[in-house]
């Protein structure tokens, strides 16, 4: 009579719900539980099963709500009736056995597992109907969870808030991101969650408020050597003048202007930290930074004794005699030797020795005009013809006339100092009826500076 009975009301459930929509809550199970993709639904995780050696010291492990007991083997348990029942398999539930005093209710409808997991929404069954599983807990089978996904493409579930149901009938995490339903701004990155969304800001900024803002990087935290210049989201080096950024694009290095160009002195470029400075020979002094000029010796300090003149040229100095004349010959003004027609050793001499002092540079281009020589007394109905006597034994000068009573002394090869030339250049004066014939000569000392500056 009580089997006939349950049969009926077993039957005008099974009616019943098919008459009702079933809806299926889903959310995120809490530790302890995992989700049951099939019945929708969170499901105690069984951890005497999956946890090796669960219990020690001769401990029996006993499944739990959310975790596992390690109780003494002759401990019995008994399940509250005000709390719900698990389910086991079909053969566990087979055994019909109990070994401890247990009482069963129905499941509530929507009932909340513990944990804060939720099972289907079902009506609730009444009933004696109860099995023991290992472990002496009571359960019930409720006859309301689905055994398998429902076929019926109208059937719907009711999945929590950020999730939506799937074609397989299975509430999936709705991608807000990719989907356009999200509400970041446009200064901001959506990154998708579980359920939900967040927005972020881009690198180089950081939120306040619902804004994003720039970081001022360089005095949060400056991590240039030198100079840090803060830009919209970042930051960028740069270097203080004469250095510049390594390829770690923070840290800055020495040029050495001096390998970058071999123009920037005119002597010797020296490097040194963050630049560069020029230095200049021994008789030169620096101007202007980078220029080599001439010091001369003769004005400042010199070593000429009191019958020496001192000559300047470029790089030093030389002493030459006050009074160049030598026998037979007699100084008659500054520099000019001049040889008496009284003497007879006079008879087959130039008649007058000029000493000239010139200095050129090193390396000078050719051809170049260095030197001009004249006639300083002019006779009439004579002519005058103008040559190298002595000096030029290597070809490196020409001697041009350029009018009746001038010359000019033509460099025709270049020339490197240091080094001291000495030149004779040799006018000779005749009548035009050649009864009268003189000559003079123009001792000129040319010195090659050693640089060409």
């Amino acid at each position: 009579m009580l089997k006939a009975l349950f049969l009926m009301m077993l039957a005008l459930v099974l009616v019943k719900s098919q008459d009702t929509e079933e809806t299926i809550t889903y959310t995120q199970c809490t530790d302890g539980y995992e989700w049951d993709p099939v019945r929708q639904q969170c499901k105690d995780i069984d951890e005497c099963d999956i946890v090796p050696d669960a219990c020690k010291g001769g401990m029996k492990c006993v499944n739990h709500y959310g975790g596992y007991l390690c109780l003494p083997k002759t401990a019995q348990i008994i399940v509250n009736n005000e709390q719900p029942q698990l389910e086991t398999s079909a053969a566990e539930s087979s055994s019909g056995t109990t070994t401890g005093s247990v009482a069963a209710s129905s499941v509530a409808a929507s009932g909340v597992l513990p944990g804060g997991g939720f099972i289907a929404s079902a009506a609730a069954v009444a009933g004696p109907e109860v099995q023991t599983g290992r472990n002496n807990f009571v359960f019930r089978r409720n006859p309301a969870d689905p055994q398998r996904i429902p076929s019926n493409p109208s059937h719907r579930i009711q999945c929590a808030a950020g999730y939506e149901q799937s074609e397989h009938n299975v509430c999936q995490d709705i991608d807000e991101c990719t989907s356009g339903t999200h509400n970041c701004r446009a200064d901001q990155v959506c990154i998708n969650l579980r359920g939900s969304f967040t927005c972020q800001c881009l690198p180089g900024y950081q939120k306040r408020g619902e804004q994003c803002v720039d970081i001022n990087e360089c005095d949060a935290s400056n991590q240039c050597a030198q100079q840090c210049y803060n830009i919209l989201g970042s930051f960028i080096c740069q270097c203080n003048q004469g250095y510049e950024l390594s390829s770690d694009r923070l840290n800055c290095e020495d040029i050495d202007e001096c390998r970058t160009s071999s123009y920037l002195c005119q002597y010797q470029c020296v490097n040194e930290p963050g630049k560069f400075s020029c230095m200049c020979p021994q008789g030169y002094q620096l101007v202007r930074s980078r220029t080599c000029q001439d010091i001369n010796e003769c004005e400042t300090t010199n070593e000429c004794r009191e019958d020496e003149m001192c000559w300047n040229y470029h790089g030093g100095f030389r002493c030459y005699p006050r009074n160049p004349c030598q026998d037979p010959y007699i100084l008659t003004s500054e520099n000019r030797c001049v040889c008496p027609g009284s003497n007879a050793m006079c008879r087959e001499l130039p008649q007058s020795i000029v000493y000239k002092y010139m200095s050129i540079r090193s390396d000078r281009s050719v051809p170049s005009d260095i030197f001009q020589i004249q006639a300083t007394t002019i006779y009439a109905n004579t002519i005058n013809t103008f040559r190298i006597k002595s000096g030029n034994e290597n070809g490196e000068f020409y001697l041009r006339q350029t009018s009746p009573v001038s010359a000019m002394l033509v460099l025709v090869k270049s020339l490197s100092g240091p080094r001291e030339y000495i030149v004779d250049l040799e006018m000779l004066t005749v009548n035009s009826i050649g009864t009268f014939r003189t000559s003079s000569v123009l001792r000129l000392t040319i010195i090659v500076g050693p640089f060409s500056f």
